[in-house]
């Protein structure tokens, strides 16, 4: 009885998001009621509530960390922005050519990926293409590659998305093999799509009106936010490296320094040029929907984690389909609908390392399928959901458009992986 009522308010919930523009309501109040009903069911329903609210508790502070990982990351980026930094790097994009500049974006779109994170990158690139593009029609195409660039990107390094993180923290792979083994996979998911997107695309981009600002910053200061902002993203992964706080620990931290810089270095300024490029003004311009959505949506996904669907799903997968290679598949496309963290979860509670030690090639393939499966639908990572709120990306535009390009590079990374063991397994 609980499980049906909740896949079924899962499901009404997750039209309601798709159908936002149709039926007039923000996808964020839909993700927001989703959530929590489903934990509302969960606790109504159960024999004995406190185990449910202790699951809540444990799930709400997974969540809370990646939400303030992901405020954390919008205000910095504001930040900069605020301070024209992404005006420096721009200098990296000088070609009009639609083409050449789609490469250029999504190659360091990936590899920066794999740096930092896909949900920060597709932050900051969707937002230098806001300032490098005019045309909202291309600017949606660009963000619709860095979706698909960011989530490639991230699957080849333990570091580029919550689920290889996981994977190399729960010791099923570790990050010399796992950069070895999924380069080569992840690269053909980003070109293959890449490619067929070159064979129609054509022209020139119109120059970028220039962006009124009230107040522009001198030089030395941009050069410093964007270096210290920068400095910051990329410390993440090193502060969770050498103290084992969760990362969103290292995001409040830089957020934190910069805060104070500014502070220091606008102090003498008047109100209106300090205000504007304070971390105070870059709270306000965050897009504070979509975190809410965000919220929702994760906390829809760990009722339903809860409650055991999940791992039933799983579980019913591994019984009827023989190959791990199709399994893996599965689940990456799974992720697409559903959120790639707690399919992970569920897939290493099932298969313990006695079974599968580490580095075993069913990792491997599964950290590549829950890293990029997620591209085939716009709510179907961090980083679509993310270049969703940043650019009010339409979802069945982005149906149309996209995913046809994101389900070509799964399929390509997949054969390239497969190709790769010489066989199927």
């Amino acid at each position: 009885m609980t499980v049906t009522l909740l896949v079924a308010i899962f499901t009404l919930g997750y039209l309601a998001i798709t159908l936002e523009h149709a039926i007039k309501v923000n996808k964020s109040a839909s993700a927001l009621v989703t959530g929590v009903v489903c934990w509302t069911v969960c606790v109504m329903l159960a024999p004995d509530r406190e185990p449910v609210l202790h699951a809540l508790e444990q799930q709400f502070a997974d969540i809370a960390g990646i939400l303030f990982f992901l405020l954390g990351a919008m205000v910095i980026v504001e930040l900069i922005d605020a301070h024209n930094g992404f005006d420096s790097l721009g200098v990296l994009f000088r070609s009009r050519n639609k083409v050449k500049l789609l490469w250029g974006a999504s190659l360091v779109t990936f590899f920066l990926s794999a740096l930092l994170d896909n949900l920060t990158t597709t932050i900051v690139m969707v937002t230098l293409m806001r300032r490098l593009i005019p045309s909202r029609d291309d600017r949606l195409i660009f963000a619709g590659m860095t979706v698909i660039a960011a989530n490639a990107g991230g699957a080849w390094s333990p570091l580029g998305d919550v689920t290889t993180t996981m994977l190399w923290i729960g010791k099923q792979i570790t990050p010399a093999a796992t950069v070895t083994t999924l380069i080569l996979p992840s690269l053909a998911c980003l070109i293959a799509p890449l490619a067929l997107l070159s064979l129609t695309t054509k022209g020139e981009l119109p120059p970028a009106a220039p962006q009124e600002k009230h107040s522009i910053a001198p030089g030395w200061e941009r050069t410093l936010v964007l270096s210290l902002g920068f400095g910051a993203l990329i410390a993440v992964p090193i502060f969770k490296t050498v103290t084992h706080l969760p990362p969103f620990m290292g995001m409040l931290l830089g957020l934190g320094g910069m805060w104070l810089l500014t502070e220091l270095v606008h102090g003498e300024k008047d109100d209106a040029d300090h205000g504007v490029l304070s971390v105070n003004h870059a709270l306000r311009k965050i897009d504070a929907p979509s975190i809410l959505f965000f919220l929702g949506i994760l906390l829809a996904v760990s009722a339903l984690e809860a409650a055991g669907v999940l791992t039933a799903a799983s579980t019913w997968l591994q019984a009827r389909i023989q190959s791990l290679a199709v399994v893996s598949l599965l689940i990456g496309l799974l992720s697409a609908v559903v959120d790639n963290v707690p399919l992970v979860a569920a897939m290493q509670g099932m298969f313990p390392l006695e079974q599968f030690p580490t580095d075993h090639v069913f990792w491997q393939f599964l950290t590549y399928c829950s890293g990029t499966g997620g591209s085939a639908l716009i709510i179907g990572s961090a980083a679509g959901v993310a270049a969703m709120g940043i650019e009010k990306i339409d979802f069945f535009w982005y149906l149309k458009r996209v995913t046809g390009l994101a389900l070509l590079g799964y399929a390509a990374g997949a054969a390239v992986f497969i190709a790769q063991r010489g066989a199927l397994f």
